[in-house]
C-alpha cells in the first residue's frame, strides 16, 4: 500500500515546540484518512490525531489544543504540528493511512517507520 517516511522528530526541552511531517507515496494520498500516532517506551502504541480526506480533525482528548494536524494534498504530506511539549510526549511517533477517519485506529494498514521524540524536563 501506500508508503509513509516520517521526520522532524527531535531534542525539545519541556514547553517548547516540534513539527513532525510525513510524505506519502503513490497517487491516492489525496483520498486517504492520515492519522498519527505514539507509543512511549515500555507502553502501547495510542492515537493521538487524525484528519479526513476532506480536511476534518480529531485528537485525543488530552492532547487538545496542543497538537494540530494538517495535510497539503499538494506535496502528499501530513504535518503534526507539537506545542507545549510535555516530558510525557516523549515516544516515537508514528504516521498512518486509512481508507476513513472512522479506521483510524491502532489496525490501520499502512504506517510509516516512526520518528522519535524526546522532551527533557
Amino acid at each position: 500500500q501506500v508508503q509513509l517516511v516520517e521526520a522532524g522528530g527531535g531534542l525539545v526541552q519541556a514547553g517548547g515546540s516540534l513539527r513532525l511531517s510525513c510524505a506519502a507515496s503513490g497517487r491516492t494520498f489525496s483520498s486517504n484518512a492520515m492519522g498519527w500516532f505514539r507509543q512511549p517506551r515500555g507502553k502501547a502504541r495510542e492515537f493521538v490525531a487524525a484528519i479526513s480526506s476532506g480536511g476534518r480533525t480529531r485528537y485525543a482528548d488530552s492532547l487538545k489544543g496542543r497538537f494540530t494536524i494538517s495535510r497539503d494534498n499538494a506535496k502528499n504530506t501530513v504535518y503534526l504540528q507539537m506545542n507545549s511539549l510535555k516530558p510525557e510526549d516523549t515516544a516515537v511517533y508514528y504516521c498512518a493511512a486509512a481508507p476513513h477517519i472512522a479506521l483510524m485506529t491502532i489496525s490501520a494498514g499502512s504506517w510509516g517507520q516512526g520518528t522519535q521524540v524526546t522532551v527533557s524536563s
